[in-house]
């Protein structure tokens, strides 16, 4: 909870996750590429999109600054010429190339040349005459301001030693920051521009229902990515203001998914089977975050691994969204030492809503990552008119549950309770503590809630999880912001309906040895599972080139419930894509948006969509341009 008895013990500084402390070499980012990162990392620091201009001396002084740079104003006036108007990122990564950080080094060399007693300090009165007086001169608050750094100056002098690596990191730390902004941020690192295009029309895309997929809807001539069938004046646009073009055109017939069924093996019921729970989770920018798990196999075996909706206790007639929702599970594996992790599989086959695979797997550890495209995972719209009570008092002034957040509460309870057993270990309630407060609970704190609330077998029964938040709710004396705090970063709304979160269950089965299952972390996969993403898709889609040379290609992996596309870029620059979904029909993307942009690094690919269809009992086409921008 967002408190809890006794201690939690911050956890911040011992983020060794699954990904990080076992990264790929074969997804690792290349040189260029992380290149390409912290110059994009420190422009949108200071602009919405890459796409916007430079447009004065002091933008282009602050942009370097945040990457990292402190130009003088002889640096600004080689780039900013009384004829400059504007610069664009190109020329910004240009700058970039040319002007590197000043090493410590260099700084300590110049500082050495006026240090006349070479004992590392420089009196305040000399240093005064020199930087304001000679060269670039300095004004008397920039000189101030120098002095006045008490960790770098005493007695009247400046430690210039100090001063060279305060420097340094503080160069840094602001592009350690732009970059850690840019991580937190996926709609940012996925540069989805949007609309923001110049002479691109306006993309608004009306609020959807988070219904489920599989029921009958009135779709009428109108759909989220098609504003009818006879307007093409924007591809028309497109064709002209574009180097070139691509079009990927699907049309796939109502409940196509029974082509390819997915089937249990005739004797499964004999295997032996290992299960966990989990859920995906709507962070607030957009970006979808689930349990990680590690796979132990003692031996060679035929294996059949599920993904499935986690059927909670609701309402009678009540259907909640998740029950429809996309998932998927990726299975990558350790190849010559942990530093190298590979994509083994991903579940490709559906019956209902249990997504699966079944095949062959060698012994050994394997990394299992949920996914969902976020198609209908998505950030809820609904104007929620009344608030929910969490609690009221009774006759005597004594504080109770409401019926309706207890059962909220049993809900929560089943779904951190990831092995199954009706109870909570440390372990479990630790990813719970993590996701809404950001901390673990130690053992000397675990030891004082076993002694307060209801347990067995050292984990906490469902009663005793009950009676932990009346104590919260006792703590704060019937205010429920802290309660709401919980909830919310649990996926539920005020109306107390979970609209952001998406419970599941996975399911193991091995023919011929216990499988073995442990969650071990709780996050996004980051860059290197959407590498693997892309590697999917580049090993099973189609390829079309965008380009006359065929630098930059176009990959499109069709199920028979999922499209998703990946862009591929060979070349040495940057380009940027747009993409136009406006003749599609009966369809719904991860973007929410029918027309965008994406920009992808030079010699890197990246995830440009995915798409399913809005009512799977109707036919829906997916047609789509792709054009390369000049």
């Amino acid at each position: 909870m967002a408190s809890s008895p006794g201690g939690h013990a911050s956890v911040s500084g011992q983020k060794s996750t699954l990904w990080e402390c076992s990264r790929p070499k074969k997804l690792q980012v290349t040189e260029e590429e992380l290149f390409y990162m912290n110059c994009r990392a420190a422009y949108l620091t200071v602009f919405k999109s890459s796409l916007e201009s430079i447009v004065s001396r002091d933008q282009l002084c602050l942009v370097l600054q945040k990457a990292g740079r402190n130009p003088s104003q002889k640096t600004i006036d080689k780039y900013w010429t009384p004829q400059t108007a504007k610069l664009n990122f190109d020329d910004f990564c240009a700058i970039l190339k040319k002007e590197k950080p000043t090493s410590k080094s260099e700084l300590l060399k110049a500082f050495k040349k006026i240090d006349v007693n070479n004992d590392g300090y420089i009196s305040h009165a000399d240093l005064y005459k020199i930087l304001t007086k000679r060269g670039e001169k300095m004004t008397p608050e920039e000189m101030n301001a120098i002095i006045n750094l008490a960790d770098i100056n005493v007695d009247g002098k400046l430690d210039y030693i100090k001063f060279c690596k305060l420097y340094v990191a503080t160069n840094d730390q602001c592009l350690k920051t732009a970059l850690e902004k840019l991580e937190i941020d996926s709609k940012m690192r996925l540069q989805q521009l949007g609309s923001h295009l110049e002479g691109s029309p306006e993309s608004g895309i009306s609020p959807i229902s988070k219904l489920s997929p599989r029921i009958p809807r009135n779709v009428g001539q109108k759909t989220v990515l098609n504003r009818g069938d006879g307007r093409n004046s924007s591809l028309q646009l497109a064709a002209q203001k574009h180097k070139s073009s691509v079009s990927f055109s699907v049309s796939t017939g109502a409940n196509s998914c029974r082509n390819a069924k997915l089937l249990e093996p005739n004797s499964v019921k004999e295997w032996q089977c290992a299960q966990s729970k989990g859920c995906f989770f709507l962070e607030e920018n957009g970006e979808i975050v689930s349990h990680q798990y590690k796979i132990h196999l003692a031996q060679r075996s035929t294996v059949y691994l599920t993904i499935r909706p986690l059927k909670l206790n609701q309402e009678e007639g009540v259907s909640p969204h998740w029950l429809s929702m996309d998932t998927a599970l990726y299975l990558l594996k350790e190849s010559e030492g942990p530093a190298n992790l590979q994509l083994v599989c991903f579940t490709e086959l559906r019956n209902r809503e249990m997504y699966g695979w079944s095949g062959e797997l060698g012994s050994g550890l394997y990394y299992l990552i949920p996914f969902t495209t976020g198609c209908w995972l998505k950030k809820e719209k609904k104007h929620i008119t009344e608030e929910a009570k969490l609690v009221c008092r009774g006759e005597k002034g004594e504080l109770f549950l409401t019926k309706k957040f207890r059962s909220a509460l049993s809900d929560i309870f089943d779904i951190i309770d990831l092995d199954g057993n009706g109870l909570i270990s440390l372990d479990e309630y630790n990813f719970f503590e993590l996701r809404t407060s950001g901390e673990k609970c130690d053992e000397d704190a675990w030891a004082i809630c076993k002694e307060n609330f209801d347990t067995k077998k050292n984990e906490l029964t469902k009663q005793g999880f009950m009676d932990l938040n009346l104590m919260e709710a006792n703590d704060r004396e019937g205010d429920p912001s802290d309660l709401w705090v919980t909830l919310q970063s649990m996926g539920y709304n005020k109306a107390l309906e979970m609209v952001e979160a998406c419970p599941f269950v996975i399911d193991i089965y091995a023919e011929k040895c216990r499988p073995r299952i442990k969650a071990v972390h709780l996050g996004s996969g980051g860059l290197r599972f959407e590498k693997a993403l892309c590697q999917s898709v580049m090993n099973k889609g189609d390829a079309k080139a965008l380009d006359n040379q065929e630098s930059v290609f176009l990959h499109t992996y069709k199920s028979d419930f999922r499209i998703t596309s990946v862009l591929e870029n060979k070349s040495e620059n940057k380009v940027i894509i747009h993409v136009n979904n406006e003749l599609s029909k009966n369809c719904v993307n991860n973007r929410s948006l029918s027309i965008f942009a994406v920009e992808v690094a030079p010699k890197s690919m990246t995830v440009c969509q995915h798409v399913m269809p809005m009512n799977e009992r109707q036919e829906w086409v997916y047609n789509c341009v792709y054009s390369l921008m000049s």
